[in-house]
């Protein structure tokens, strides 16, 4: 299987680097003020439709790429609907970075790991406190501090307080945030505010290679890098009272936002299926305009093997945010002097982005099952739903959209409109505008931590790397995404959250 990677001196392996899409502009026109729609043509089976004001559809139009992807996952079989881009949309590998589709398996429609992402149920957490803003003053950095050295975070981040052989492992990739619940790592009620209750059936370690294990074994419990983050801050303003009370947010109390996935684990599964995949689409003679879109018969073993594998990497996601959870609880305690308990520190919601999984849905009035992709894109279900956790039913799903770690990030709730229009979904964060390469380039001369410091907000990272690549211009304002799905109707305002101290890989 080769050797395991090293903690120090060497990354671990990236993603494969997509190609850039070259060709004929891509043809669009606007629907109305939130949506664009690209009419299907060519081999399209589907229309797309972006949902973007005329600000970020500017942004995006600027490349081609993004919308090229819209459209080519609009010929991949069985798709239903229309191939959807949420507002933070930018270009990532096959599908675009905020795409959603859904697909009938008794209309032949796919799975495609290009659909979920190499990170694996990368997602967001957040919790509540009964803290208010005032009891940090003095203690944000201290707070920082406690946070990263519990906290390990950066490229190839591992923990040495947390035994796990590959039969623990097992035991992980099985029972998600359940098994840290019972292992003493969070509390019962938890796992009522968990995007499917923190654990996926069907997942099978025997799908997984043994590489997958390798790198995952130390990873549980870590950051990792990039966008991943752990973020104090507070709720600095409330759009809907009643709805903010219900999830346990109040103006000028601390709030905590947890942003983290798979880690090596996920890579690998992701990497392994692509392998499968692309002899998939021979096997099944699957015309493709993107081999990154490379994709089974929902019906195959080849599919129903990437589900139990992928299962297995959303579980360690789970369980990876509820162990980061529980060492967030530690630190607050540790700093404030008090019981986490009496802090709060309770769980809000915990959602999935990157993540492939079956839902009943109606289309033309009709329930019906299907495989909903969501790549950097939230599920947003309405008030109501069977699958809106009972805290929640009058309220609708919460929906949590990190910003930059410069600005603020937003809460919303899920509608009914998102229900019938986009499989309950919405947007997952602001999306990136600046490569890396080119935040790197517009912050030589600057001193990013400063800067944030200025503002009032510590950061403690990894490396100035990462501050740089992170810096709050690389993002879209995140307030113009919520403002585009919020006018659509597909996600409704409740409260926006400002960082006071940000832990990054």
């Amino acid at each position: 299987m080769g050797k395991r990677w090293k903690k120090k001196g060497r990354s671990r392996p990236s993603a494969p680097e997509a190609p850039r899409a070259s060709g004929a502009k891509i043809h669009t026109q606007r629907i109305d003020p939130w949506r664009v729609l690209i009419p299907r043509t060519g081999g399209m089976r589907a229309d797309g439709i972006v949902y973007a004001d005329d600000k970020i559809f500017e942004q995006v139009s600027r490349e081609q790429e993004a919308l090229a992807q819209v459209a080519n996952v609009a010929h991949l079989p069985g798709i239903v609907g229309a191939s959807l881009a949420m507002p933070d949309i930018h270009w990532g590998y096959g599908f675009p970075i905020g795409g959603v589709a859904a697909f009938d398996e008794d209309k032949g429609g796919v799975v495609s790991p290009g659909g979920v992402g190499f990170d694996i149920n990368c997602g967001v957490r957040l919790l509540s406190t009964r803290i208010g803003r005032e009891r940090l003053e003095g203690k944000a950095k201290g707070l920082a501090e406690v946070l990263y050295r519990s906290i390990p975070s950066g490229v190839g981040a591992t923990r040495k307080d947390l035994s796990l052989d590959s039969d623990r492992l097992r035991s992980v990739i099985t029972g998600g945030a359940p098994w840290c619940v019972e292992q003493g790592f969070g509390r019962e009620q938890d796992l009522e505010h968990i995007e499917e209750g923190g654990r996926f059936a069907g997942a099978d370690p025997r799908e997984v290679s043994e590489r997958a294990f390798e790198r995952g074994m130390g990873q549980l419990g870590t950051l990792g890098s990039g966008n991943h983050f752990v973020e104090v801050g507070w709720i600095d303003e409330v759009y809907d009272e009643p709805t903010a009370r219900a999830l346990g947010l109040e103006a000028g109390k601390l709030s905590v936002i947890v942003h983290t996935g798979s880690r090596g684990f996920g890579h690998q599964v992701c990497t392994d299926f692509i392998d499968v995949m692309k002899r998939a689409v021979s096997k099944y003679r699957i015309e493709l305009p993107d081999k990154q879109l490379s994709c089974a018969p929902l019906s195959s073993p080849e599919a129903a093997s990437y589900m139990r594998a992928m299962s297995c990497a959303v579980n360690f996601a789970f369980a990876n945010r509820q162990l980061i959870t529980h060492w967030v609880r530690h630190a607050f305690s540790e700093v404030l002097g008090e019981d986490d308990r009496a802090l709060g520190l309770d769980v809000v919601y915990d959602v999935c982005h990157n993540i492939a999984k079956f839902e009943e849905h109606r289309v033309g009035g009709v329930a019906k099952r299907l495989c909903v992709h969501r790549k950097g894109a939230t599920r947003a279900f309405p008030p109501g739903h069977p699958k809106t956790p009972r805290a929640y039913q009058e309220t609708g799903q919460p929906v949590l959209i990190p910003g930059d770690m410069g600005r603020y990030s937003y809460v919303l709730v899920g509608t009914e409109k998102a229900a019938l229009e986009t499989f309950g979904s919405t947007c997952h964060g602001a999306g990136r505008v600046l490569s890396r390469g080119a935040a790197d380039k517009k912050a030589r001369g600057r001193d990013i931590s400063r800067e944030l410091a200025a503002k009032g907000i510590v950061v403690r990272a990894a490396s100035r790397a990462t501050v740089v690549e992170e810096m709050p211009e690389a993002y879209k304002d995140v307030t113009e995404v919520v403002n585009v799905v919020s006018g659509a109707g597909i996600s409704r305002k409740v409260a926006r959250h400002r960082p006071l101290a940000v832990i990054k890989g």
